[in-house]
């Protein structure tokens, strides 16, 4: 945590509209999803830490992993690309 500076959040990915999302993914899910997303978009000599850092502080993780829209449901090449453009 200290080599990359990472610092812990306070995002509650639980509070979501019921009416919307009828059940919250689990770690292993959204595991997937930004795995693709990391490997979609690797950077030619960038390692998987780096992938990860760099992913995870994109303001993309907020759209993602906010269940009441339909980002995390997209496809991966989806994602990649909104991640490439800015954002959805």
């Amino acid at each position: 945590m200290e080599e990359y500076s990472l610092v812990q959040g306070n995002f509650d990915i639980t509070a979501v509209n019921k009416e919307l999302v009828a059940e919250v993914p689990s770690s292993i899910q959204m595991g997937k999803v930004y795995q693709r997303l990391i490997v979609d978009t690797m950077q030619p000599q960038e390692d998987y830490a780096d992938g990860i850092v760099r992913v995870y502080n994109d303001d993309i993780c907020n759209v993602i992993d906010d269940y009441n829209c339909s980002a995390y449901y997209e496809s991966s090449y989806v994602i990649a690309r909104a991640y490439q453009a800015g954002g959805f």
